[in-house]
């Protein structure tokens, strides 16, 4: 019989291809949502409802793994204090909401894999190479990112092995942040951002999804791991990278820094700041990233 996967977020842009690759491996899916969808032979769809606290039992009762990506997005909107509360709750709340469901049902969940983000370092502008021993940041990614994973350990307390993703910029086609960017630099207008100098600690959507499937399999996985490439690629290299796939070479100045805070808010740490990750635990763990060149990967997701 099958294994099954339950996620949550499922339907975005990191859950539908990792769907995709579990059914590839073997597993059987379900995916909470807020709307009831049609399932196929593989994937199952559950109800949930935050507001509510309610979810699905039947959900809880099949899964052998859950993969929680669940979380409102942290660069749609100007992070007010509104929207602030929204993004941290989204996270926070909805793995409440699994851990109390879990506490109160027969479940055969051996591992509960989480979503975090690089962001737990801060908005920083530095050369040092941050690793899975730093503590949190005192900002507002930091503290968020804080939060969100002391909601996931809880599940320790279960007997569940946990293990948190702590994930960079993610580049796939046609979807998050190289589709905002390739809309731009296929016009030749692309351009660095402020000094260009800040880190962007970049993953392909395969080698990420490859993750969680390799912290499925390896039951000696346990804790945080960085899921992004090591390297020096900064604002100014990618830009001039993914100019040069697009055959030319930027040609606009540098978009000022006040322009982009102007425009954004506090949100523009997302694109003024940056840094380095270290991924030397992912990789001892025996895990072997397919991308580490970035005009390779780039060109891999845009079909260049």
């Amino acid at each position: 019989m099958k294994k099954n996967v339950l996620i949550t977020g499922g339907t975005g842009f990191v859950g539908k291809h990792l769907t995709a690759m579990l059914v590839a491996h073997g597993f059987s899916v379900s995916i909470l949502s807020r709307k009831k969808q049609p399932d196929t032979d593989d994937v199952s769809f559950y109800l949930w409802d935050l507001e509510k606290q309610t979810i699905a039992s039947e959900a809880i009762e099949k899964a052998d793994f859950v993969i929680h990506l669940a979380g409102e997005s942290i660069a749609q909107k100007r992070w007010t204090n509104k929207r602030k509360e929204s993004i941290l709750s989204s996270r926070v709340a909805s793995a409440q909401l699994l851990y109390t469901a879990l506490q109160k049902k027969n479940h055969k969940v051996t591992a509960f894999i989480s979503a975090s983000a690089v962001g737990i370092y801060g908005a920083v502008n530095g050369k040092e190479i941050c690793t899975e021993e730093m503590p949190p940041a005192d900002d507002f990614l930091g503290l968020s990112c804080q939060k969100w994973e002391a909601a996931v350990q809880q599940f320790e307390d279960l007997g569940i092995r946990t293990v948190r993703i702590r994930t960079g910029l993610v580049l796939g086609e046609n979807e998050g942040l190289l589709k905002q960017l390739s809309n731009v630099f296929k016009l030749k207008l692309g351009a660095v951002l402020g000094s260009g100098k800040q880190f962007m600690p970049w993953i392909h959507i395969d080698d990420l999804c490859r993750i969680y499937l390799e912290a499925i399999i390896n039951s000696e996985m346990n804790g945080a791991y960085n899921a992004a490439i090591t390297d020096d690629t900064n604002n100014k290299i990618f830009s001039k990278v993914l100019a040069g796939i697009y055959n030319y070479k930027i040609w606009l100045p540098n978009v000022p820094a006040f322009l982009i805070k102007l425009a954004l808010g506090e949100m523009a740490k997302l694109v003024l700041t940056g840094r380095r990750i270290s991924n030397v635990k992912i990789k001892a763990s025996g895990f072997k990233f397919q991308f580490e060149n970035l005009e390779i990967a780039l060109r891999d997701c845009l079909g260049k």
